[in-house]
Order: C-alpha cells, then structure tokens, then sequence
C-alpha cells in the first residue's frame, strides 16, 4: 500500500501540504491511516470539523474525556489567562494555587474518605503511581513482603510496564511479555455471552466470579498481596459491566485481607456513569482511586491518583526535612493542567453535567440496545453514557470488522470508537436525545448494509 507522504488538507492553500510520513500515530494502523488520512481541524461542542470542512458528530468524547464538550470557553479562557501568568512551576519543593485548588476540587468530589491527590499526566502514569504508592504503603507499615498485584482479564491500565503487567488485553502485552513485572496473576473477565447477552446495565449472572479472587489470594498467600486493581467497567474491552454484586464482593474479600483495592477510573470518572466516579454509582469504596481524561475536559493532559488519609498520612513519618515518598513528575500539577481542571470542575457544578448523565442514561439504553437483531451483532453492554456493541469477527481478521464499521461511521459524518471487535459509544455528557439518535441511526445504517 502507497503511503501518501504528502497530503492536500486545504484545496484553498495549495502551498502547505502536510507530510504524513514522520509522526508515528499511537494505537493506530498507521500504512492504512497515511493512506487515507482522516485530519481534524476544530471543534466546537458536540462536533469535529475536518480539514476538508466535513462536520463530524463526536459520538466517543474525543476519547472518553471531553465530557463537557469541545472548546467550551470557560476551559479555554481559564488556560489563556494561566498561560499569561504562570507558564510553569515546579511542585517540587515548591507549589502554586491551582494545584491545591484542583487537589481540595477532586478530593471534594471524591468518595468519603478519599481526601488526598497525587496528581500525573495521565492515566498510565496513574496507574503506576497507584502501583508504587501501594507498595510504599505497605512497605511503610513493615509488610514490605506484599509485592504481588492482582489484576483482571481484558483490563486496561495504560501503557506503563506496571499497566501493562495488571492489564489483561492480549494484544497491549504480547509484543513485551518478557519484561512485564513478576508476581502479576489475574482475575478471570466477567463477560459471558453465552448467560448475559443483551444485558440492560448489570447483568444478574456472575457475582460468584468474584470468589476467584479468594482463590488467587490463598494460592499466593494473602501476606504477598499488596494491591487488587480492576476498572469498576471494563472500557477499552469494550464496555464490560460487572454483574450485580461483584464489585461489593470484591471489597469484602480484599477487607479480609487487608489487600488495598484499586479502582482505574480514567475512563468512568467525572459523570459517565452518572456520578462523579462509579465508585459512589456502585456503592463501593476503594482505597484508591486513579482519574485522567475528563478532569481537565481533554483539554490538557492530566491525570492522579486520589488515596484514603490513612495511606497518606502512613508516608508522614520519620525527620520532616524528609522526602516521604520518591516518586513525581516534571509536570505533576502542571499550571495550565490544573487551571484547565478548576474550570472543568466547576463547568460540571454549574451545568449540572453529571445528573444530565444520570438522566440520559435510560434513553442511551434503550437507543443502543434498538440495535440488536443487525448483522454481526452479538451483543450489546451499556451503563451509564457508556455502550458497547460487540461484533462478530472476520475469520482470522480480528477487529477488521469493527474498524471497518468505524470508518463507514467517520463517511457519515459520525466519530465511533473500535475496540477489537466491539463499538464503543461514549457520546459528550451535553448530548441531546436527537445526537443519541444520529449516532445510532448512522451505525444502524451501516451495520444494515454489512451483511
């Protein structure tokens, strides 16, 4: 396949073209991309506007984080008047406001208990820092023995080695498995297409998978357990909601324990499930909880790990000239991440962005699920402003079919995600009723014509 090294964005400004050639694109096809570029020039609220001038309704908040819509000038003007005040400061040994007024913001949102913020650049780095803290953690306590992590089948943690190493999604950790971390050992997935197809938000069969946990533990011995890290929903796997009661049992068994658990919200926090995180939406309160995306809105990268006071205030010993835990970023509460978190925040507050998720969520379900019976399907998940439709795969293509069902979304004018064999919709917490229409409709549409 030809790569088009040169690609004509504007028939207006025939002296700029782009070359395509030298950015390597993340979780890309990038021989397949560069061979037919799809270039995004602005956006406003629920629409992209390509470089061709095409609109595109984005039916996946960017990618999970732009909640409050695009370019939304509260976010904007906050981050223009940081970057004219204070473009950069340490928090090394040094602070500046906003970064305590995001930390006091996010822990104020937080499940009770949950009081103090560690903050990174994104999700990955969350996720390892969550990883460290609960080592140090309980290193601190003189159970330095407790290495070993528990994570899930088809998990996504980010792209870190530790990510990676709890994660459970083949592809992200096959190309690197000989370096992953030891001591790694994972949770069965609690997908069953077979009891729990077409599920309407939790499905009733399941909750007993939990136990596997307690089977781990004891073959590992719960005094080598330090951490229990799973996504209360399962995202990039293609929206997997865990069954009624399993994620209250999982809490249980790591309070036996005394084995940390770890809730990866980068994807289910700020509003998607319609709360600030499905922790409060599930009743289950972790030790820890790691966010990125919709903090800042997308608008700069962010991310952190909140943590209950007691494993905080477990690191504030010893001389207090002392570093207490040595582990930080360059940019860890970064002036304009944090200005662009502040006004994030308050947008949700003041637009009531998280009750509007809540009351959307029944007619997304219904929505979704009018899909069932099309071509290829053979399973919808949904909860909250999440959904998944999950596709039969091509016979040794696996996720040609869902990547194909995105493109022919993207010539519509409608932005969907593919997610192995599966379309993930996560459509911006402003959506109207007629927005879920349109992205549905255009998959129907297309799903209809793919037999």
């Amino acid at each position: 396949m030809k790569i088009r090294e040169d690609f004509q964005t504007d028939p207006a400004s025939s002296n700029h073209p782009i070359n395509l050639d030298p950015l390597w694109l993340p979780f890309t096809p990038n021989r397949q991309f560069k061979a037919s570029p799809k270039l995004i020039k602005s956006a406003e609220k629920m629409h992209y506007r390509t470089n061709t001038g095409e609109s595109v309704l984005d039916g996946i908040a960017g990618l999970w984080c732009v909640n409050a819509g695009h370019c939304r000038q509260q976010i904007v003007a906050a981050i223009q008047s940081q970057a004219q005040e204070l473009d950069y400061s340490t928090t090394f040994n040094l602070g500046h406001e906003g970064a305590f007024t995001a930390a006091e913001g996010i822990a104020n949102m937080a499940p009770s208990g949950l009081n103090h913020v560690f903050f990174t650049n994104s999700g990955s780095e969350g996720v390892d820092s969550a990883l460290k803290i609960a080592l140090g953690y309980h290193r601190t306590k003189g159970d330095g023995q407790r290495h070993r992590f528990i994570g899930r089948e088809k998990g996504y943690h980010g792209v870190g080695f530790g990510g990676i190493s709890v994660g459970g999604i083949l592809p992200n950790r096959k190309m690197f498995s000989s370096s992953l971390l030891p001591g790694v050992d994972h949770l069965p997935h609690t997908h069953n297409l077979e009891k729990s197809a077409f599920s309407k938000g939790e499905p009733l069969e399941g909750v007993e998978l939990a136990d596997e946990l307690e089977k781990i533990i004891l073959l590992h011995d719960p005094l080598n357990i330090s951490a229990v890290i799973i996504e209360p929903i399962s995202g990039s796997a293609g929206v997997l909601v865990p069954p009624r009661g399993y994620l209250k049992r999982i809490r249980e068994i790591c309070d036996k324990y005394q084995i940390l658990l770890i809730f990866d919200e980068v994807i289910t926090g700020f509003g998607r499930t319609g709360h600030a995180f499905a922790s409060q939406t599930f009743d289950v309160i972790p030790d820890m909880i790691v966010f990125a995306k919709g903090v800042t809105n997308g608008a700069v990268p962010m991310g952190g790990v909140i943590v209950k006071s007691e494993i905080y205030n477990a690191f504030m010993s010893g001389p207090d000239w002392a570093i207490e835990f040595y582990h930080g970023y360059t940019y860890s509460g970064h002036p304009l991440a944090t200005a662009a978190a502040n006004a994030t925040l308050k947008l949700y507050k003041d637009e009531g962005l998280f009750e509007r998720s809540y009351s959307l969520s029944s007619y997304f379900e219904e929505a979704v699920h009018s899909l069932k019976g099309l071509p290829y399907v053979v399973d919808i998940r949904n909860y909250g402003l999440m959904g998944g439709i999950q596709l039969l795969p091509i016979n040794d293509k696996p996720g040609q079919r869902a990547y194909n069902i995105f493109e022919k979304c993207f010539e519509k004018g409608v932005l969907v995600r593919p997610a192995g064999d599966n379309i993930a919709l996560t459509p911006p917490l402003i959506a109207e009723k007629t927005h879920i229409d349109i992205i549905v409709d255009t998959l129907r549409s297309v799903l209809s014509k793919s037999a």
